[in-house]
This record gives C-alpha cells, structure tokens and sequence, in this order.
C-alpha cells in the first residue's frame, strides 16, 4: 500500500510497494503466478512420520463445503505486503498472481465500479486500509466485510476473517481468508432453515450417517422414542429400540444407502406403544456425489391409521351388506334364500353361519301367531361353514328339526327379539342344557364367539341366524352385532317376501292345475298326448292352457292359449277364458267364430274393470270321416304338421296361417284355414314358453321345434319329452303348454252317407237306407228310434229345404246320425198343444237322443244327434 493511498486505475495491478525494510527478510516468491510465493518456514516434518494414507489424509475432491464457500486465503506481511495469493482468491478478484503477490494490498481498496446488482456498497478507502492493518497488528485479530475492487471494475463484496501469525523464525506475518458475502449467507440461510427444521418441526427428523448411527436427532422424534436427544446419538436404531420392527427399520436404511431408492410415508407399527408412524428415508450426498448417510423424517399416524382402519371396516361391512342383500334378493324360494344367506357370511363375517326357521315357514306357511316356547318347532333351513368336518355337521346339520330352551340364549332371541352375544367358552358351554352334543362340538371346533339375532318381519320373529367365530379371529364385538342386525333384518325381510310369494305361487299353480283338463276324452280316429310344465321358481305361474273337446259329428276341438301375465289373477283369466271357449265350442262354430266371440267377451274376461286382459290362442277343429281339419288363431306361435312322407319317415313344417291379433285387442278379424290332411298326421299346438330365449330369436326356437319334429314320432308320449328336453337353460322362465294329436281315420266301414232329392219318396228311401245300415252293423235296438227320428228330420227338410237332402251315418263310441239340407236357418222348437198334429218333430229327437245339435255349413245347415250303442 502506498503511503499517499492513491488507487491504481482498474486495468492496472496496485502500486508495488517500497522496499521492506532494513532487516527484515525479502519476501520475494519463489516464481511468478497465482498461488504462489514465500511460505514462512516451519519445523520441518520428521522423516520416519507416517505418509499421508498412514495418517489418514484423503483428497476430497470437489463438492465439499469449501467448494460451496469458497475460501480464498491471502497473506501478508506486517507492511501490507502480498506474501501469498491463492488461486481462490484469483477466481474471486480476478487478479492474477504475479500481478499482485510483492505488492502492497492497499490497491484493492478504495471506490471501484458498481457491483453487479447495481448498488454502490460502502468501501473503505486506502487510508482506512491501513488502520485495519494497524488494529490487527495491535489485537492479533480482525474480522469483518470488507469491498474490493475486482479486475474488471465492480465490487465485491467479502467477509474477511484476519490473523497475526508468527513463523519458526519468530518473523510476525498475516494470515487473511475471505469469503464471499452471497455465498456465506445463501449458507447461512440453508443452516438456519436446517435448525429451524429440526428445532421448530413437529415431525420427528434424524440424520444418520454412513454406519447408520445418529448424527442429529430433533427433540419432536425424541419424544416420539421416548429417549433424549443425546441418547440417540453415535447409536443406531436397533441400539436405541432394540425392537424387532427396529431391525427391520435398520435393513431399510442400508438399502436405502446402498441403492439411493427414497421410502416415503412407510406406514410402520410405532416400535413403542401401539400406534403407527409414518417413516420417509433419503440418502444423503454431497455437491461431488459422495454419500454422507441417510435423513429420516418420522411421523405419528396413529390417528390417520385408525381412521383409515375404521373407514376400511365400514367399507368391508358395507360390501358385506350389499353382496348378502344382492345374493338373497333375487331368491323368491325360502329354503334356497335361506342356503344363500347362510353361505354368503362366511368367511367375511363369520366362520359358522346357520339359519332356523319355524318348520311351516319353509314351505310358505302363515307367520307364526303364538308366542315362542319350548315345544315349538324349528329346522336348521341354511348353513355354511369354513371347512366341514364330522364335528361341524354334527353342529349344524342341514334340514334338522330342533327346539331352544325358552331360558337359553336362542329361546332368549327367539321370544323377545333382541339379539345375543356369547364372547366366551364359559358362556358357550351353558347356553343350553349340559351334555349338549351340538355344544360340544362347537367347542371341539373350536368356536370362542356367538351371535344368535333373530330374523324379524312386520314385528314377528321367524327364526334365527346365528352367527359363531372360531379360534385365531377376532370375537364378535358390538359394531359386529349391529352390523349383525342390518344383516339380520334384511335377510328378514327377503325371507318373507320369499314366504308370500312361494304361498301365492302354490295357490296360483294349484287353481291352474284345477282348471287344466285332468285328463282328454277318447275320440275316434284321434291320438293325444300333452304336457304341462309350470314356471320356474322365479317367475310366477302363467296363464298357459290347453282343452281337447269332443264336437258333434265325431269331430274333435283342439285348443292351446296363453294368457298374459303371471300370478293369481293370469290364472283365473286363463279359467274363465277355458270355460267360455269350452261353451262356444258346444254351439259348434267354426274356429274363426269361435275366437272373434271370446274376444268380444271383452270386460267379463278381464281381471278387473281397471284392468284390460289379452291372450292368445289357437283352435283347430278336425273330422275324422273326412280327415279335414279347420285352423284358426289369435296372435299365437304357428302350429306344427308332422305329415307321413314318401316313402318311409316324416316331413315337418310350420303351418303357414292368418296370423291375427291377440284375443281382447279387438277391430281385427279372424280367419279359418282347412286342410285336408294325411292319415297319421300329427297336429301340434304349443305355448311360446316352449321356443322363446333369452340369447336367441324365436325364430331359432322354431327350427330348433321342427327339426326335432322332424324324427320318426313312434310315440306322442315320448316326442312330447323330447320337446321339452331341447328347450335351452338360458330360456324365458315361462310356463309351457303342449299338446300333440295324431289325426287319424275312422274304422272301414263305420261311416256311411245317402244324398236323396227333395221329393217325396226321400223319406221312405233314408228309412230303407238307415234300416240296412244298422242291420249290417248289427245294431237292431237302434232301428226303430234312429228310423222314426231319421223321417222327422227328412220329412221337415223336405217341407222348409226344397232341395237335395243329405243322411249320414258314423258308428264309433255312440251313433252319429246327420241330417243337412240347403236352408241356412236352423230348426225351432215349438210348443204344440193336445189338438196339434204336427210340429212334435224336434221333440222327440231331443227326447230320443243322448243329446243334439245344429250346425251351420258353407251349403246350408245340419242337424244332427246321438245315441248310446247298447
């Protein structure tokens, strides 16, 4: 430094100094450039010393703290006098080496350019340089924040910490390190928020170092230990816990400096006490990368653990609660609700489930109406189990009867309601009376826990379920029990519903089967052969039907419908429908007659007045003498034809007719369509239950129907089986009603027929005719009654008719006898007193007669009546 403190101009080095004084030791360095000049010499080192890797010196290499810092080191003699320039100290001033060392330091001080934020710092000037000198002369020791002009101009602004020193020689020199302000307080403020961390956080944080031992440990993470914080350290966590979960903790944290995989928010159990911490492990490394240990971040998550755990088990009891509801839901039969719900509990809610019943409830029986005792009776309806062992059912039997005690704690449930909890051997051991065989093999099986809850319906107890947990799990505990409850009357409910409707479904099904024909009349030249299969469980029962009816003239009525709807009310539609059919057939009308009348019928079919009705239906009306079958239908699925083809086998199709509407649409008309058909021709007439599916169209049902019919039908009885095995599983749970009729021919020689013209020898020639006829079939008891009713009805055709009269005769299970002339108007009886000779004609035929009739034809009309062969 200058005497005079003038400061250089910034491209040139600061003044050089005088000449050191006389005396003192030039310090002059050994070769120009940074870093370098004259050390002031010390003792020397002794030759046997240890080398540098006996004493342990290592290189660091970069990335320490004094790379982060920084540190220049600069010294001086008691002149002010650069000694030494570090290559630091170069970086930071930019001044090179053999530019400042053997100069006087002053040069640097004194007003420069601006630093680079723009603001001008207070800097002391030459003179003041000086005094600093002199102060660190006189009390050793000087430190402060000094601003020094860089090379290029600005200011830089230090923090410079100064010593007086004295070397081997007793020589005093200065020994200056200097810091940059900005990166000694950036460090400053990453120590402080490391202090504030450990010292204000309420996490628990520790830092450990590359043997796992404690380096910091902040008092929050000491109270969570419950040790000091000066306890914890050079210690490691097993030595510190020395719990199991402490070992485990240990092997995280060295793979975790092995590896450098973070662990964040380990939920663990706390290695005191019984709560839960949260646990967070980083390695920690330099600026270089080298590995320094590991920083632990400690959290209590007990109350999070158990809210989540509390959380958790609603969910489970939730899920439980929808997937017992959602099983025992769609079942609508009690025992079988009553197996889903025993099932369905474990192992989730229990490891023993059973459900009791009162033994008429299974079956649809009424609710119980007397109060609970010892005598009533029970069955074990539904059971379920973890695994099944002698023991087990010898506990819980499927389909026992069994009674309770009225004292224990079944009877208990089952007479007030409440539910009970057994949660120890002891209390298991007495809940019935002593010996018991079913306690103790629950005992042998080791059950340690009891729920008996009863089964509630509009306030009546039906039965219990019972509920029981094995040893090695939790026992029942009161959320269990109201859990327990929710399960408990759900079930309840479904139980009853599955009640009611088995109870309605027996009725609906035993006033169907009461109006379904028990058995069909025998009629000649014809085959029957029919089935009718109810719907499944989960439907209810249809309105499905069939009738065969014997009409005059020895033909026969065939008849298949389906009301729409299920239940009660689609049953007695279906009887009603049967009766009118049956009544309108007896005035033998053709079929489309037949079907626009019921259809008419309208409101007296109908459930209720509120209420409109539909079906459908299809009729056919077949005679044997002339193998003609007339067919007509109601929005039904088409009939099949099985017809005898050439040459050996059968042909199958589906007749192809006026579809129409179904019956109490109304508007729509009906038509017949007669066939004349094969001897051995089998006519079959089905409900939609048979073809319908849930997967596949109904076309498919019908060529699935037709194919089968395609085979030899050998036996009705036998296709009728085969029919209703090749309905698929996946099909509508519908009912079905079949009927199948081989139509045939009557006997050779059994039908015999006259056309006479209208005039006056037609009576006397149908008498010879019906004479000879009888005679051949060795009828004489009927002459005289079929001769005398024979005229009555020629006589009165050839008196209204005028044209030509027909007589035909069939002898099958009674005689036929038919009379037909052109006039379309039937016959009326009149009432004829003692003074009348005539009109007494269709009085003595209907006294005569087993019974008779008219019917109209496409050319007139046709009276005909019956008698019994003796």
């Amino acid at each position: 430094m200058t005497a005079s403190g003038a400061t250089p101009p910034a491209d040139q080095p600061p003044d050089r100094a005088q000449p050191p004084p006389r005396g003192e030791p030039p310090a002059t360095p050994e070769k120009p450039g940074g870093g370098q000049g004259e050390v002031p010499r010390g003792e020397e080192p002794d030759e046997g010393g240890l080398s540098d890797g006996e004493t342990g010196i290592v290189g660091t290499g970069a990335g320490t703290l004094l790379d982060t810092l920084r540190v220049a080191v600069v010294m001086l003699d008691t002149s002010g006098r650069v000694l030494l320039w570090s290559p630091l100290a170069e970086e930071m001033l930019g001044w090179a080496g053999e530019h400042i060392v053997g100069r006087r330091v002053g040069g640097l001080f004194g007003p420069g350019g601006q630093t680079p934020g723009g603001r001008r710092p207070p800097m002391p000037s030459p003179g003041q340089a000086e005094q600093i000198l002199q102060e660190l002369l006189r009390g050793g020791r000087w430190e402060g924040i000094l601003s020094l002009r860089h090379r290029d101009g600005h200011t830089v602004q230090v923090e410079a910490r100064a010593s007086l020193l004295v070397d081997g020689d007793g020589r005093p020199f200065v020994l200056a390190s200097v810091v940059e302000t900005s990166r000694l307080r950036t460090l400053e403020h990453d120590l402080a928020a490391l202090d504030s961390l450990f010292d204000a956080s309420p996490l628990g944080v520790a830092i450990f170092d590359k043997e796992l031992r404690y380096v910091r440990v902040n008092d929050a993470l000491a109270r969570l230990n419950g040790i000091s914080a000066a306890d914890h350290l050079g210690r490691t966590v097993a030595e510190v816990l020395g719990s199991p979960v402490a070992e485990s903790l240990t092997a995280l944290q060295r793979d975790v400096l092995i590896t450098g995989r973070p662990v964040i928010d380990l939920v663990s159990p706390a290695p005191v006490g019984n709560g839960h911490r949260s646990l967070s492990y980083h390695r920690l490394a330099d600026r270089s990368g080298r590995v320094l240990g590991v920083s632990a971040t400690v959290i209590d998550v007990t109350e999070r653990v158990q809210a989540a755990g509390r959380a958790e088990r609603a969910r489970r009891r939730l899920a439980l609660l929808n997937d017992v509801s959602s099983r025992i839901a769609g079942q609508l039969d009690v025992r079988r609700n009553a197996e889903e719900l025993a099932a369905s509990l474990v192992p989730t809610f229990c490891d023993y489930s059973g459900v009791v019943l009162h033994s008429q409830l299974a079956d649809g029986g009424s609710l119980p109406t007397a109060p609970y005792s010892d005598s009533t009776p029970l069955r074990q309806t539904g059971v379920g189990a973890i695994n099944w062992s002698p023991e087990v059912v010898r506990m819980i039997r499927p389909g026992q009867a069994m009674s309770f005690d009225r004292k224990s704690p079944f009877g208990e449930a089952l007479a007030t309601g409440q539910p009970q909890l057994l949660s120890s051997r002891a209390e298991l051991a007495g809940m019935t009376f002593p010996g018991d065989p079913k306690v103790r093999a629950a005992l042998e099986v080791g059950i340690e826990s009891l729920l008996a809850l009863p089964l509630r319906a509009h306030g009546v107890v039906l039965g219990l379920l019972v509920a029981s947990r094995a040893g090695g799990r939790e026992p029942f505990d009161q959320e269990d029990v109201a859990l327990g409850m929710e399960l408990a009357d759900r079930a309840g409910a479904a139980l009853d519903n599955a009640r009611l409707y088995v109870r309605e479904r027996e009725g609906a099904l035993m006033l169907q089967r009461s109006l379904l024909p028990r058995s069909t009349p025998a009629a000649p030249g014809v085959d029957v052969a029919y089935r009718y299969v109810p719907g499944s469980s989960v439907a209810e029962v249809g309105g499905d039907w069939f009738d065969v009816l014997p009409l005059a003239g020895g033909r026969v009525g065939f008849v298949v419908g389906d009301v729409m709807g299920h239940g009660l009310a689609a049953a007695a539609t279906m009887g009603r429908l049967r009766t009118a059919v049956r009544t309108l057939a007896g005035l033998d009308m053709p079929p489309d007659e037949l079907l626009r009348r019921v259809s008419e019928l309208g409101d007296d079919l109908a459930p209720s007045q509120a209420e409109g009705w539909m079906a459908t239906a299809v009729y056919a009306v077949y005679d044997p003498s002339t193998r003609r079958c007339a067919i007509a239908q109601a929005g039904h699925p088409p009939p099949v034809l099985v017809e005898p083809a050439i040459g050996g086998g059968s042909r199958a199709r589906l007749l192809d007719l006026p579809p129409g509407a179904p019956l109490g649409v109304g508007g729509i008309r009906f038509e017949t369509t007669e066939l004349d058909v094969p001897d051995g021709t089998v006519l079959v007439l089905y409900t939609d239950g048979l073809v319908e599916s849930r997967r596949h169209d109904i076309s498919t049902g019908l060529e699935r129907l037709r194919s089968t019919l395609a085979r030899p039908l050998d036996s009705l009885e036998d296709a009728c089986d085969d029919l209703l095995s090749t309905m698929e599983p996946g099909r509508e749970p519908d009912d079905v009603a079949l009927l199948m009729a081989r139509l045939g021919t009557l006997p050779s020689g059994s039908t015999t027929a006259w056309t006479f013209p209208a005039e006056a020898s037609a009576v006397r020639l149908a008498r010879r005719r019906v004479r000879d006829a009888l005679a051949e079939w060795e009828l004489p008891e009927l002459t005289d009654v079929t001769v005398l009713l024979v005229s009555e009805l020629v006589t009165n055709s050839l008196r209204y008719a005028h044209g030509p009269i027909g007589v035909r005769m069939v002898r099958g299970s009674s005689l036929l006898v038919e009379v037909s002339d052109p006039l379309p108007d039937p016959p009326r009886e009149r009432v004829v007193t003692e003074e009348d000779e005539g009109g007494r004609g269709l009085q003595l035929v209907a006294g005569a007669s087993r019974r008779w009739g008219t019917r109209h034809g496409p050319l007139g009309k046709t009276v005909w009546f019956e008698l019994a062969l003796p």
